[in-house]
Parts: structure tokens; sequence; C-alpha cells
């Protein structure tokens, strides 16, 4: 091979990777920009009629998979459904449609509280077939024009046990455009929905009460959170993406490479103080939910932590379980969050890098895990404050440590939730140790125990 073919082969190498690096930030873009479009709609909206159409508008032009949809509520006073917002339809007479729980794709899903995918024409068509005659003469006009959904997602609005409406996007290019792991997002922005409409609706009650004043406070204080923990990644963010656009300027791959790293890192630190904002609001609001099943918790913590030390090159991580540490029943995805909650904290506040210790021990009928850090440590009056919402301890770093103030909180919320608790123990300049339990029992305790027999 000539040195200028060995060139050129590098050269086209170096620009397919850099334009795969550049497609990292893009694969999560979508959905970030979806949860950051609704957190600003939840900000600047307070009416119904205005907030719910924008909701649908932005997850219309936000999702890929989508292209048409509607929003409805329940009505109590008639016992049927309301659409509330359109894209797509004719609104104008889609709103004098009203449909009866289990009527069609939307009441389907309202009577069942389950989302439901339609994969095909022939299962969308399927979920219809059951509208009255007069209801369907009604949709048939609001949708004349409209192509015939290829498939279709609907998601149930729920708060506490009681339901509130359905959610329903169309994909009306191909069948099969809505996924698994779609369905959860989107049961994720639901709930955030269905907060959304309760906040509405107490505020309308509380409009003639000093309540609505301290809503307004803490609307103003989680916005102002929110503004100050935003600005400095997207400072970052607007920063490099316009050095990479500059037409005058060139870069090398490895430059490139790197702008698009920081990007990248900035656009995970964005998710992860809004995906604590939401957490917050749904607790809030008591939507939290957990799914037990056999959790083994070796495993997960594993997964976590390996996880957490690709993102640090200071930190060394040691696990310490017993051969025979019990099988919980827990929510694995619920005990990843409490787990990334206290090995983020342990990294953050212990910038000078340093051991990093999980540890996993049986006391009696529960398990105890443990965090331990070699960091700036915390102060005793601070340690009773901690799970505080918004509460930031003011470590003496002499640098602002990123975040909501809502780690800790949600975690343990999540904990209690389980039957467990959360505590700290710290001592200044020597490091902090966060620990939870949770409680051993159930069928997963028996199944352990048949598999060491």
């Amino acid at each position: 091979m000539s040195d200028q073919s060995a060139v050129s082969k590098n050269n086209l190498a170096s620009a397919s990777h850099a334009k795969s690096a550049e497609a990292q930030p893009a694969i999560k873009d979508q959905r970030l920009l979806t949860v950051f479009e609704i957190a600003k709609i939840l900000a600047t909206e307070q009416a119904l009629e205005t907030m719910l159409p924008r909701f649908l508008t932005c997850l219309i032009k936000t999702l890929e998979a989508a292209d048409a949809g509607s929003l409805w509520l329940y009505d109590p006073s008639d016992g049927r459904l309301e659409a509330k917002g359109a894209q797509g339809y004719d609104f104008t007479i889609l709103k004098q449609l009203r449909l009866a729980p289990g009527e069609a794709m939307s009441g389907k899903v309202f009577r069942t509280g389950q989302a439901e995918l339609y994969s095909t024409p022939e299962a969308t068509a399927a979920a219809m077939a059951n509208i009255t005659p007069a209801n369907s003469e009604i949709f048939r006009a609001a949708t004349a024009g409209l192509r015939q959904p290829l498939s279709a997602i609907c998601v149930p609005l729920i708060t506490g046990q009681t339901k509130v409406g359905v959610l329903t996007l169309l994909n009306l290019r191909q069948p099969a455009s809505f996924t698994r792991e779609g369905r959860a997002f989107l049961q994720r922005v639901a709930d955030l929905i269905t907060l959304s409409i309760e906040n509405a609706r107490l505020r309308e009650e509380m409009e003639s009460t000093k309540a609505l004043s301290e809503a307004n406070r803490l609307k103003a204080e989680l916005i102002s959170i929110l503004a100050h923990e935003m600005r400095t990644p997207l400072t970052s963010i607007k920063g490099y993406s316009t050095a990479l656009l500059m037409e005058e300027s060139t870069f090398s791959p490895e430059t490139q490479q790197e702008f698009l790293q920081i990007i990248n890192e900035e656009c995970d630190v964005l998710q992860d103080l809004i995906r604590d904002l939401l957490e917050s609001s749904i607790i809030d609001a008591g939507l939290l939910r957990l799914e037990l099943q056999p959790v083994r918790l070796p495993h997960l913590t594993k997964g976590v932590t390996d996880d957490i030390a690709r993102r640090t090159q200071k930190h060394r991580f040691l696990i310490d379980f017993p051969s025979d540490f019990p099988i919980l029943d827990a929510d694995p995805d619920r005990i990843v969050q409490v787990l990334r909650n206290l090995l983020d904290n342990a990294v953050k506040y212990s910038p000078q890098g340093g051991v990093v210790v999980v540890r996993g021990e049986m006391r009696g009928d529960e398990i105890v895990i443990s965090v331990a850090d070699q960091g700036v440590g915390i102060a005793p009056e601070h340690l009773n404050r901690l799970f505080e919402k918004f509460f930031r301890v003011t470590s003496g770093l002499g640098r602002h440590v990123v975040g909501s103030g809502l780690g800790l909180p949600i975690s343990r919320t999540i904990v209690e939730a389980h039957g467990g608790r959360i505590w700290a123990e710290s001592q200044v300049g020597e490091g902090s140790t966060f620990y939870f339990t949770l409680p051993i029992g159930g069928l997963s305790q028996e199944v352990g125990e048949q598999e060491t027999e």
C-alpha cells in the first residue's frame, strides 16, 4: 500500500469516527428535548385549556414516531372521556365526541389503566371496532383527510388510584413504530402530564386562598433552581457546538471528539437534573410505583458502579458482598436510582479522588448497603438535613457542585417505600458513609433458601 493511500484511508477513518462521535449526543437528544420542552410548558402555563394542547404539540413535534395524537380527560359528571387536545384531527369536530370507558382505543386503555401498543393497521382497526355509530360518524368527520394509522400507542393518565384520562399517539408512516422502551418513557411523560392536570385543578380550587401564594413561591423556587443549575451545562453546550459550526475554523478529529464528548457529558448533566425534577414531582403527587421482583443486589450494584467508574479517572471502586447474600424482593430500577445517587455524590464530594467502597451486609431480617468515600465530609449540623428537598451541603470545596438537591430526598422516598431506612455518617475532612436498608423476606427469600438446599 502506498503512503498516499494509507493517509487517505486514515483520513476516511478519522472522518467516519468523528461522524459517529457526533451522532452520540443526538441519540439522547430526542427524549431530552421532549422532557425539556415539557418542563418549559410547566413553567409558563397554568390554564388547562392552553397547557394540554401545548403538551400534545410538544410530543408530536419532538418524538420521531408520533405523527398525530389526541389527549382525553374523564368527565365524572357524565362518565365519559372528552377530547382536550388533538393534532392531525379537526379538533372543533373531535371535541363533540364523548367516549365511554371501554369504547375505542382510548376508552379501552382508560378502563384497564394499562398502556397498550397497537403495532399494525389491523390492530388499530380492531381496537376501534366497538365505537358507537354516532361516535363513528363524528370520528370520520374529524379525521377526514387523515391517513389510516399504521401503528398507535395509548397511555393512561392516572394519579394515585384515580384515572384522569388517556394520551393517544399515532404513526401514519409505518407499522411497529412505537416500542416497549418508548412506552415506558411515555408513561413517565403521562405521569408528568397527570401531575400538571391535578396541579392546575388544585390551583383553580385554591385561587381565592392564601395557599396559592405558597404554591407560587414553590414554583418560583423550582424555576430558579432549574435555571441556575442548567445555566452552566447549557453555556458549555452552546460554546462548543458554536465552535464546531464556525466555517472559518478547522479542528482535528481528536479536538472534534473532545468537544463532542464535552457536549455529551453536559447533556447527561441536564438529563440528570430534569430527571430529578420530574421524579420529585411524580413523588409529590403520590405517583411513585414499585414493581417488585427478585433482585440479586451484588449484580445490580456492579452494573451501576461500572457505569460510574467510566466517568472518573480519579476514583477506585471496591464492591464487598458476602457470597451468601440473599435475593431480595425489590424494584430494580428504583434501587439503581438510589445507588446511582449515592455513588454520584461520593464522586462529586471527593474531588481529589480516592477509594469508594460499596458494601453489603446482612443484619437480622434486613440487609444494609453502605457507600463510603474519602471526600471532604459533612458537618454534624448538616447531617439531619441531607434528605430535605433542595438542601445543599456547603462543603468548603471552593467550587459549585452541579445538582438539583433532590437526589437524596428521592432516594429516601424510594427506600422507605420498600420498607427500609436511609441515613448518613460523616466526619469533616475524612469522608462520608451513606447507609440504606431493605427488608429480607417474601417469595425471593423462599426461592433463595430452596436453591441452597
